[in-house]
């Protein structure tokens, strides 16, 4: 006597397409996290006034970036990590030399070539010589003699007679600056990550 045993549906062909169903809900559900974790992130720069370009370096990347897994994972991150980090945890920033930090006035330009303001930089750019000028209450300066353009930025006079001529901030000195936390980017990620579960769940029973 011969017995045949056949099982109907056949449960290897169903483990497979509900695995397969898993790791498509999966790479969805990363890919959902990472982009709304990127937009929260993006949207918290904004907010804190710190311009469309810096929530730009705001990235989001999926893997693996090609097919789907069980495995599969959400990287956001930052093109300025060091800027946006900053604005994140609000540090205490002293000068590398231990004596002053040198913040510009709007005397001093904005930039110089796309870099930072920098007492040395404005000098060799400028030609003028900056003075010290210490005070006992506020920030001590460092002044130039000059006049004053249509910009308000300081430029050497070419008056002979000193016409026009004033004493102007370039720089202000102080021993350390409390940058203040604007954002708070643990608390989006925290949401991000809390929400990943039921983004599987939901992704997988469109895809069964």
């Amino acid at each position: 006597m011969k017995l045949k045993l056949d099982v109907k549906p056949d449960l290897v062909a169903l483990m497979a397409a509900d695995i397969a169903a898993g790791e498509r809900a999966v790479s969805a559900a990363m890919r959902e996290a990472g982009t709304d974790l990127k937009l929260a992130w993006r949207g918290q720069i904004t907010g804190a006034g710190l311009g469309a370009r810096l929530a730009n370096s705001i990235r989001c990347e999926v893997f693996p970036e090609a097919g789907a897994s069980l495995n599969a994972a959400a990287l956001v991150w930052s093109k300025a990590p060091v800027i946006v980090g900053a604005h994140d945890a609000g540090p205490l920033i002293r000068s590398k030399s231990g004596l002053w930090l040198a913040i510009p006035t709007p005397a001093a330009g904005k930039t110089l070539g796309g870099r930072r303001v920098t007492p040395g930089g404005w000098e060799r750019k400028t030609g003028m010589r900056l003075r010290f000028v210490y005070r006992r209450t506020g920030p001590s300066l460092l002044v130039a003699e000059g006049r004053l353009n249509t910009k308000g930025q300081a430029v050497a006079s070419r008056s002979k007679t000193g016409r026009g001529q004033v004493t102007a901030p370039i720089f202000l000195l102080v021993p350390q600056v409390k940058l203040p936390k604007r954002l708070d980017l643990a608390r989006d990620a925290e949401r991000a990550h809390d929400a990943v579960p039921g983004l599987i769940v939901a992704n997988w029973v469109e895809t069964r």
